[in-house]
């Protein structure tokens, strides 16, 4: 690789931090500025870029494309949730490596209409993958949108806890629970209080676990519009 040369696409991504797609081409994108091509290899695809002003920046050494860039080079081959989740990743409040307007300026700069209306979905406060396609879901199938990471707050003013997505009108919180803390005895501990928290508060909680979202999504989505209906809610 040329000391020119920097990763770019879902290969930028992934090493900006961002999760690894579900739909992964399994090959590493590199570019280069006109009229330098970079070498191609069986797992190497070279990209040729128009001359503009530098953005590429060093990650752990590696020259690296900027992220709100690097999103756009990826949706020529990423699918459209993949996008978001990307997008999500990226403008989260506690990493900030882009803003939803710069992937929107960066978008109409490229010309790509079709990743505006994806945007107009992107949200600051997802935290995880599984959250952001368990959003879209719900919101796919006509329930209302949750809000993001809130918190609940007990009557002595402590925190009882950060809700993933959360319907405060109709006093619902939905939860992803990857269990990844399963065998942890004392985070289990936690968990179990914090659940108990939240039901104190008159709050219904719906833990969505890997089987209700994969392979089929609406089991979780019957889940969410159930508590919804027991709330209240209407289609």
């Amino acid at each position: 690789m040329h000391e020119s040369d920097f990763f770019s696409h879902s290969t930028a991504l992934i090493l900006h931090g961002a999760p690894t797609p579900d739909v992964w081409d399994e090959v590493i994108h590199v570019s280069a500025i006109r009229p330098r091509n970079p070498a191609r290899t069986k797992i190497v695809v070279s990209h040729r870029l128009a001359p503009r002003e530098p953005a590429a920046q060093r990650v752990a050494g590696l020259r690296i494309e900027a992220p709100d860039r690097a999103w756009v080079q990826a949706s020529a081959h990423l699918p459209d949730v993949e996008l978001i989740v990307a997008a999500d990743f990226l403008v989260a409040r506690r990493r900030r490596l882009a803003t939803i307007d710069q992937l929107r300026a960066e978008a109409s700069r490229a010309r790509c209409a079709r990743l505006q209306p994806l945007l107009d979905r992107v949200r600051e406060g997802s935290e995880s993958p599984r959250e952001t396609k368990l959003r879209l879901e719900l919101t796919d199938a006509g329930l209302p949108e949750p809000e993001l990471a809130l918190e609940l707050i007990r009557p002595d003013g402590g925190l009882a806890a950060r809700l993933d997505l959360a319907y405060p009108a109709y006093r619902v919180a939905v939860e992803y629970d990857g269990r990844q803390h399963a065998e942890d005895v004392y985070q289990f501990a936690r968990d179990a209080d914090r659940w108990r928290d939240i039901a104190e508060l008159d709050w219904q909680l719906v833990r969505i676990l890997h089987h209700h979202l994969t392979p089929d999504p609406s089991v979780a989505i019957d889940l969410v519009r159930r508590a919804l209906v027991r709330a209240g809610w209407r289609p």
